[in-house]
């Protein structure tokens, strides 16, 4: 099962190489990590996407809070969130498949960043079912290339914050 767990550390140099270090440490595989600062420039926040059961992923938890430039650690299971991952893709479009792909791109509410004259690229964003379900809907026109951020979350505000 895939958890997200969140690690608001100091932004000082060292500290994403000491938490992959533990992750390393203890086998502990990364589906995902995605790394920026936060309104507080002293501050990053570290979206981590672990898959396992909830035994390992209380162990990371804790060996996470343990490290000392880790100022909060939360594990998002079982509240409700708001998460996204971002993707850009070249997609193959020669003018005669181009008003196809066009339709993909606005079905998926993705937006056109580049074009050339037999590809666009195109940033997606939205929920990682999302972006697989565009790059599947996109492999008979002819994937150029991909990159994608991996998951970033937020957890939602009640009525009462």
């Amino acid at each position: 099962m895939k958890h997200l767990i969140s690690a608001l550390v100091e932004n000082k140099p060292g500290v994403l190489a000491h938490v992959a270090g533990m992750f390393a440490a203890r086998a502990f595989n990364i589906d995902s990590l995605v790394v920026g600062r936060t309104e507080d420039p002293a501050l990053s926040r570290m979206t981590i996407v672990v898959v396992g059961d909830d035994r390992v992923v209380e162990q990371v938890r804790k060996q996470l809070a343990k490290i000392v430039p880790v100022v909060k650690v939360q594990d998002f299971a079982g509240q409700p969130v708001v998460a996204r991952d971002l993707m850009l893709i070249a997609v193959s479009a020669p003018p005669e498949k181009r008003h196809e792909v066009l339709s993909l791109i606005e079905t998926f509410k993705g937006k056109v960043v580049d074009i050339g004259p037999k590809f666009v690229m195109v940033e997606v964003s939205g929920p990682e079912e999302k972006i697989e379900a565009f790059i599947n809907v996109c492999k008979p026109y002819g994937i150029k290339s991909v990159a994608r951020t991996g998951t970033i979350a937020m957890p939602r505000h009640t009525k009462s914050e």
